[in-house]
């Protein structure tokens, strides 16, 4: 007798990184939740996840939807992918990146969890031929990369690889991520600023940030060359090379 077919997948996604994986890679019909934050505005593909069910990323909620693949970025309680695992749930991880390597292997290694190679190596040839017409482009001009809160992105970040893939040389004081304070913003303007984040905030102003500094406006308005909303940022997936070739164009706007 022929053996019984295998069950599809049911597949959950525990935060909004996660989300964007699940609904670039798997069939609709193998997603049974996405996480709460799928139709946010900082969401990639919130219009792909119009219509497809949100849940909680809790145990219980998790195991009632009778899943069998749970994937993750930074779900909140560290506990739950352990947790989901002794429950014979795959959990698949998504790891942190800091250049565009990292981010390929990301996709690769989802791509092959959900089973779903072909759909991985697609999102990735669409990044190279993003990241090879964007090449270059700013021809080593120097940066400032600039958040709401005031922190900046240097090298050994996927911010400043975004960056650097454009030709853009990083004005951070340091490697990483490190706060930049507004005395210094006014003492030693930087000759061009890339912003992430802003475009996220109302009016692009909060009085509980930096941005809402009439100066600080005034120099985001004269210096930024791209401003970078937070759907591109918020995830090491594929889409950071779409900062990468907004970056691109906006040179070719300029000159």
């Amino acid at each position: 007798m022929a053996g019984v077919a295998q069950a599809a997948p049911r597949i959950v996604s525990l935060d909004q990184c996660a989300d964007q994986y699940v609904l670039a890679l798997a069939p609709r019909s193998e997603i049974v939740a996405l996480s709460k934050r799928a139709t946010a505005d900082d969401s990639y593909l919130k219009a792909a996840a119009a219509g497809l069910p949100q849940g909680r990323a809790t145990l219980e909620s998790i195991l009632g939807e009778r899943a069998t693949i749970a994937v993750t970025n930074w779900a909140g309680d560290l506990r739950l992918p352990a947790a989901l695992a002794r429950r014979g749930v795959k959990v698949v991880q998504i790891g942190e990146a800091d250049d565009y390597p990292a981010v390929e292997r990301n996709v690769r290694q989802v791509a092959a969890d959900l089973g779903q190679r072909g759909g991985g190596e697609r999102l990735i040839a669409r990044m190279e031929a993003q990241l090879a017409q964007s090449r270059g482009a700013w021809g080593g001009t120097r940066a400032l990369y600039l958040t709401p809160g005031g922190f900046t992105a240097g090298p050994g970040t996927l911010v400043g690889a975004m960056m650097a893939a454009a030709g853009l040389v990083s004005a951070a004081p340091a490697a990483g991520y490190s706060a930049v304070s507004l005395e210094e913003l006014v003492l030693h303007p930087p000759a061009a600023l890339v912003l992430g984040f802003f475009s996220d905030l109302a009016g692009g102003r909060s009085r509980w940030t930096i941005a809402g500094n009439g100066y600080l406006q005034r120099l985001n308005r004269e210096r930024a060359v791209a401003s970078l909303p937070g759907s591109m940022l918020g995830c090491p997936a594929w889409f950071v090379a779409d900062g990468t070739l907004a970056l691109a164009k906006a040179h070719a706007t300029r000159h």
